[in-house]
């Protein structure tokens, strides 16, 4: 009983004179070869050379400031529910009288962390945020030969005042 209808009956006889010596086939993968040879190289010289990324590409994650330098993170915890591997852990801390210029809410994020071993680049933190506090830049995860190196930190995400002056400049993010 057939179970497809893809099988093809075998030719048995047999071989011819050209067939025995192999010419053919010889020169048929000759041809592809130097077919080959003359084509666009596929690899990329990395160091010198660097491969443009999609526009959708997920890095490293970045916490996000407001114009004035102050946290967007409200620590509603909503990224954390929303991520799938449970990568982000936070802690909740309430603002305390002349933090006004740090934070941009009465609560915010006192402890922030991220376990980048576990964050499978979903995108759905950055979705799930309603105050646009967390975003993937277009940074690749550098490796290293140690596991805290991946757990990233609250001050290791932080947009830097370098970086907020940037974006101030040229209306850019």
């Amino acid at each position: 009983m057939q179970l497809t209808k893809r099988a093809a009956a075998v030719d048995r006889s047999p071989m011819t004179l050209g067939e025995r010596i192999y010419i053919p086939a010889i020169a048929k993968g000759l041809k592809i070869t130097l077919g080959h040879i003359f084509k666009k190289k596929a690899t990329v010289s990395y160091p010198e050379e660097k491969r443009p990324f999609s526009p959708v590409f997920r890095g490293l994650h970045v916490l996000n400031r407001d114009e004035q330098g102050r946290e967007n993170c409200t620590a509603c915890g909503l990224c954390a529910l929303a991520c799938p591997a449970e990568a982000i852990t936070m802690e909740a801390a309430e603002r305390k009288k002349g933090e006004e210029h740090l934070y941009r809410e009465e609560k915010y994020a006192a402890k922030y962390e991220i376990n980048m071993l576990r964050c499978i680049f979903c995108g759905n933190c950055e979705e799930a945020c309603p105050k646009d506090a967390i975003y993937m830049s277009e940074t690749v995860m550098p490796s290293n030969y140690t596991r805290d190196y991946f757990i990233y930190k609250k001050q290791d995400m932080l947009i830097t005042d370098e970086q907020l002056a940037k974006r101030n400049a040229t209306g850019k993010g």
